[in-house]
Order: C-alpha cells, then sequence, then structure tokens
C-alpha cells in the first residue's frame, strides 16, 4: 500500500455556548486526507493556530517526501518528516502539520487491519473515562454556576472550569471556583484551566485561595508552561498541576516530567505530532508513573489514546470541540455515564461529513 496524495483544507464554525444567546466562538481547523493507492482513506485533523501555514505544509511539503511511502511505515515517514522539514525540533506549523497527517495514518492502519485506533495504541480498553469542560469567560457568576448544576443533573460527575477570565484578576477566579464548588458539592471532581495566562505570583496566589475546594488538577496556569516555575509551584501547592496539550513534540513533554512539574501529562494528538508521538510521551509518563489525560478538547480522537493505554485517564469532553466534531463527522460517540465508549469500526471509528466540510471551507 502506498500514499498517493494528501490534501488539506480550512475550515471556519461559529459555536454557541449554552446559556447563551449568540455565537462566540471563531473555530478554524485544518481538515487531512490521505489517499492510499488501495483506496482507503483516512482522516486527520489539527487546530486553528495559522491554518493556512498548516495545509500548505501538507499539500506542498510533507506530500512531496512522503508520497509512495506505506502509510503503515509510520517511525518511517515521522523519521523523513523530522530530517527534512524540522531538524531542529522546533513545534508549531510543522508538528500541528504531522498531527494531522499522523491521525490519518492510523486511521489507514486501522481499517487495513480491521482494529479500532485504541486497538492499535495498546488495547487496554475499549472505553474512556470522561470530563466537561463547561465553565467559560463568557459567562457571568449566576451563568457559570447554573451551567455546572445542569451538567451535574445530566449526570456528569467530573468539571472543567477556565480561570485567568482577566475582570477582577485572581480574586475573580477565587469567587468564581467556590461558588460553582458549593453549588455542585464536594462529590463532584472539578478542575481549573488557566490556559497559560497566569504569572507564578498570581497562579499561586489563586491556589491559597482555592485550596479547600479539593480540586483534582490546575491545569497550564503558567506563562508558557515554564517547567522551572511549574515545578516550583507544584511544590507550593497541595494542587495537582497538569500541563503539556500542544507542546509540539516529546522533547518539550520530556522537560515538563524531568522538572518534575507535572502530576499529570497532557499530551494531545492533535497538536503534539499524532497518535504516534502521544504513545511516546505517555509510555515515558508510564516509567515515572504518571497518568495521562486529555487537554485542549477534540474527544473523539484524544479518546482512542486515553482507551489504548493503561495510564491513560480523562477524555476531554469540551463543549465547543464536542459539538464541532459532532457536525464535522458522522457516527461520534458521547460522553454516557462518565464514560465515552470506542466505536466497534476500524480506525478512528467514525467519517466526515463531506457536505459540512464543503460549506464550511474558506480559502485564503
Amino acid at each position: 500500500m502506498k500514499i498517493t496524495n494528501i490534501k488539506a483544507s480550512v475550515h471556519r464554525f461559529n459555536i454557541t455556548l449554552p446559556l447563551l444567546n449568540k455565537p462566540l466562538k471563531d473555530r478554524k481547523i485544518v481538515f487531512c486526507e490521505v489517499e492510499t493507492d488501495e483506496g482507503i482513506l483516512g482522516w486527520g485533523m489539527t487546530g486553528h493556530f495559522l491554518p493556512f501555514a498548516i495545509s500548505t505544509v501538507l499539500e506542498n511539503d510533507i506530500l512531496a517526501i512522503v508520497k509512495g511511502m506505506d502509510p503503515r511505515d509510520i517511525e518511517a515517514i515521522h523519521d523523513i518528516i523530522w530530517w527534512k522539514l524540522n531538524p531542529r525540533c522546533l513545534s508549531g506549523v510543522v508538528s500541528h502539520a504531522l498531527s494531522a497527517l499522523d491521525i490519518a495514518l492510523w486511521d489507514i492502519q486501522g481499517k487495513k487491519s480491521s482494529q479500532s485506533i485504541a486497538q492499535l495504541m495498546g488495547g487496554h480498553s475499549d472505553w474512556a473515562e470522561t470530563y466537561i469542560t463547561f465553565g467559560f469567560p463568557e459567562y457571568d457568576r449566576d451563568q457559570l454556576v447554573e451551567s455546572a448544576k445542569n451538567w451535574v443533573a445530566d449526570g456528569h460527575k467530573a468539571l472543567k472550569m477556565v480561570v485567568a477570565v482577566d475582570k477582577g484578576g485572581w480574586r475573580e477566579d477565587a469567587k468564581r471556583v467556590h461558588l460553582v464548588r458549593d453549588a455542585i458539592g464536594d462529590d463532584i471532581d472539578l478542575m481549573l484551566d488557566a490556559n497559560y495566562m497566569f504569572s507564578p505570583d498570581q497562579a499561586r496566589q489563586l491556589c491559597r485561595a482555592v485550596e479547600d475546594c479539593y480540586l483534582t488538577w490546575f491545569e497550564e496556569p503558567l506563562y508558557q508552561n515554564d517547567a522551572r516555575a511549574l515545578a516550583d509551584l507544584r511544590r507550593h501547592t497541595n494542587i495537582p498541576i497538569s500541563a503539556g496539550q500542544m507542546e509540539g513534540h516529546r522533547w518539550r513533554l520530556r522537560e515538563l516530567v524531568e522538572h518534575q512539574a507535572v502530576d499529570i501529562l497532557q499530551p494531545n494528538c492533535c497538536y503534539v505530532g499524532g497518535y504516534t508521538e502521544v504513545r511516546k510521551a505517555a509510555h515515558l509518563a508510564q516509567a515515572y508513573n504518571l497518568r495521562i489525560a486529555n487537554g485542549g478538547g477534540w474527544p473523539i480522537f484524544n479518546m482512542h489514546t486515553m482507551a489504548g493505554l493503561m495510564n491513560g485517564w480523562l477524555t476531554e469532553f469540551h463543549v465547543e470541540m464536542w459539538e464541532l466534531g459532532k457536525l464535522l463527522f458522522k457516527g461520534t460517540p458521547g460522553p454516557l455515564g462518565n464514560r465515552v465508549q470506542i466505536p466497534d469500526v476500524a480506525g478512528l471509528g467514525f467519517e466526515p461529513d463531506q457536505e459540512v466540510l464543503r460549506d464550511s471551507s474558506i480559502i485564503q
């Protein structure tokens, strides 16, 4: 079997969050299709940073060096892409493009072997635990509490909210966290995500203010995921620290592990080099007795990692990206009873909606 073509396209979607009346999320994604001489197609996807640069790299630079290769020779494909396009191990455009390609290659391999990607990743389980990212900065305090209560009423037992909301600084965040904890009770897991936005002193102040809220983790609290500063914060709080969703490759993730900067490592297959790179990061984490969890959304892809590997833990059903996945693909599973079932279908387990792809496509 040989790779014959790679097609990449950029798409735009507006997503309306629950409790809000107008679309607020302008989300761009890059969709990747890999063709083979046996007629098996693989699908991949990556996120919204510099999408036209990513699509150009896929269709021009990457296709030129992998055309004619066997899509199952994934290590050989990664090797040639690293040496030809990214010998200095930069993250960003190349690692995002490689992520979309790699997901498609694993999809092809699964379809060829009649196995799910979770089975190919290791086959630890055919399901993964889940959590809901519900608490967005667009919500005022009342909406935040109402949203949390609604998700708990729907049977979900793990929730994540965004902090570093700008208005009021860490003190406002602390008030919002306490309001949510009071509303949902102590039996629900609650996580925080700062999306890199705090300085070390701000993060430490917030940690002090919410340490009585029994938090499951504090995700990416500091500027640039500074491993040294994360390790220092971790030593000064009893809140578990998590990070790693967009680090680009295993060497950046290794920094977090070796600096003892995280309690939970969070490689996301849509950003860090696909399933191939995530599996390497997960094995590294295993050697240090660390679990991995999905941060950065895109649950329908990352569920395979969490189910397939023995240290895989929670899959993030980020409301925005969950809804987008349901728009883009047919047959995507959702969380039920705080777990998501891996489809009993080869490869990814779902297929793209070509009409939606056509209608959402944008050209630079």
